[in-house]
Parts: structure tokens; C-alpha cells; sequence
């Protein structure tokens, strides 16, 4: 996770972020303790439900109003590949950091064994912004992709091809019908469950093959609504600490859902809800966007 220093509603994203919204006194001091209160309650939920949480703090300079967000520059693999990832929006591009990932490495006690970098394809005007863009079942090695102005075909051709896993390409739209723009609001997958609005998903054909692979890798699909999507019901997280599987969301994503959602999830993991309207309202994003989930193999 990285905590913030200049958190704010970002004009370079919003034209293809139909989730933000423009706060009447953008960027005052009120919301950054808002959005520091929000951040730090979820790593304490996180740390309470015994996962281990990195934090790396934002640089104040240059200023980064998506800093909090940085599943959309990395990801992190089994093998000990780091992906680097291309970015639509100039200013989210600033959010790479070395030092980050070294300090991964050191206080996580994990091992890097290669990075690959698709950042040069921002020179070329297309976008692959992380587990944004992609949603992995990495145990299935299969790579969930709905098609954006930040998710561009070739990239993710590339990704497929450097990091060895299966393609399922969609298309998806918001109730503005406009696409969504990134796969992570739109589904989620777990070890044994997927979260997935199937309304979205504009053409049948598509969402009968985004839905029988999920069948066939073994996940029990909860189908959510465009209204449950628009509160970030897709967008949620399952981790693994020692205790047992958890699902990291936010209140509004969970207050969304049905009863009998709500039942498939808890039968698969322990949902642990945490409040973050303003990082939802402003950022534009959920809890699963604040999470760089690690994967790199321990150092011996």
C-alpha cells in the first residue's frame, strides 16, 4: 500500500473514469485527513485479519493525486517477475518508483528475479494499467481483460506472451455506456469464487465465455448488477494470511449486496468490509485498487 501525499481528484483520468467525482474544494486539507483516516483504517483491518501489509509513503513532490493506488504500475509473480506497466494519464505515470519496489524486497523479505517492463508503450499511445486492466486467476494462468482506452490489445498480447498466461478479452459497459475502465471494478476472482456483473458485459457471446471459463477453472461465480458494480462490489480482493483466507472490500461494495451474495462470498472467505467513501468519490476507486498484492518468492 502507499499512503498518500497529495490525494486528490485527478483531471487527467476522469474523462474515462465515469466513477469520479469532482469534490467542490478539491484537494483542501479536510480531505487529505479524510483520506489518511480511510487509508490507515484499512491497513488496520488488513493487519487485524493477519495479513502483512507493506506501507510505502508517497513522495510530496512531484504531487501524485493517485499515489494511493499503485496495483495500476506493478504486480508482482510467483517466479519473481515485477511487471511494469504503461499508463494513459501523464501525472499517474510519476507514481513508479524504485525505491518502492526495494523496499518491498527488504522489509518483505522477497526476491526479485527479472522485471518486465511494458512502459515503453506509452510512447506508442497504448495502456496496460496493472491488475486494473487484468484481473488473473494466476492458479488457472488466465488473464481477464476488458477492453479500454487503459487496456489496449497489444499490450496485453505482450503481457500474455512475457508472462505465459491465457488471454479472456471482453468488452464492458458502465450505465453511461460508456466502457469500463478497468476490468477490476467489473470482477474479481478468487481461489474458488468470482465476482463478475455479467450485465455489463456488452455482447452474450462474450459474457457466456468470460462465465464458462470461470465454470471451468471451478469458481463459484456471484453475478452482480451495474448498480452493485457502480458501489465496487466487483472490486474486491482475496488474500491469505496464516488464519485463513480473507476478502478485502469496501462498506459501500458490501452494504450493495444481496443476502444470498453475501453467503457465497462468507462460504469462501472472511469478508472484511472497511470505509473509504471519500477515496471511492474522489479517486475513483475501491479497496482492491489501493492493493499491490505480493506474490515474489521469499529470499532463502
Amino acid at each position: 500500500m502507499v499512503r498518500p501525499a497529495s490525494f486528490g481528484f485527478n483531471p487527467q483520468t476522469a474523462a474515462s473514469n465515469a466513477f469520479q467525482q469532482e469534490p467542490r474544494a478539491p484537494g483542501d486539507a479536510a480531505t487529505q485527513r479524510l483520506v489518511h483516516g480511510e487509508f490507515d483504517g484499512v491497513a488496520k483491518a488488513l493487519q487485524h485479519a493477519g495479513v502483512e501489509v507493506l506501507i510505502a509513503t508517497d513522495t510530496s513532490t512531484p504531487a501524485k493525486p493517485d499515489a494511493i493506488f499503485p496495483n495500476n504500475w506493478v504486480s508482482f509473480h510467483l517466479d519473481g517477475t515485477v511487471a511494469l506497466y504503461p499508463m494513459l494519464a501523464p501525472n499517474r505515470r510519476l507514481e513508479r518508483r524504485e525505491d518502492i519496489l526495494q523496499q518491498v524486497v527488504r522489509e518483505g523479505g522477497f526476491h526479485i528475479v527479472r522485471t518486465v517492463d511494458l512502459t515503453h508503450r506509452e510512447a506508442e499511445g497504448k495502456f496496460l494499467e496493472g491488475t486494473g486492466s487484468l484481473v488473473l486467476d494466476r492458479a488457472h494462468a488466465q488473464a481477464y481483460a476488458s477492453l479500454s482506452p487503459r487496456t489496449d490489445l497489444d499490450v496485453l498480447g505482450e503481457f500474455a506472451q512475457m508472462l505465459d498466461y491465457d488471454l479472456v478479452t471482453f468488452e464492458a459497459q458502465g450505465e453511461d455506456n460508456q466502457p469500463v475502465y478497468h476490468t477490476n471494478v467489473v470482477m474479481a476472482i478468487g481461489t474458488c469464487f468470482a465476482v463478475v456483473c455479467g450485465e455489463a458485459i456488452a455482447q452474450p457471446l462474450h459474457r457466456d465465455a468470460v462465465f464458462n471459463k470461470l465454470r471451468a477453472a471451478g469458481h463459484d461465480i456471484v453475478d452482480i448488477t451495474r448498480r452493485q458494480m457502480q458501489s465496487f462490489a466487483g472490486n474486491l480482493l482475496e488474500l491469505a494470511p496464516a488464519a485463513g483466507p480473507v476478502i478485502a472490500l469496501s462498506t459501500t461494495a458490501w452494504d450493495s449486496l444481496e443476502s444470498a451474495q453475501r453467503r457465497s462470498l462468507e462460504s469462501h472467505a472472511n469478508p472484511v468490509p472497511v470505509a473509504i467513501p471519500t477515496i471511492e468519490r474522489i479517486g475513483g476507486g475501491g479497496v482492491r485498487c489501493m492493493l499491490a498484492e505480493v506474490h515474489l518468492p521469499k529470499r532463502r
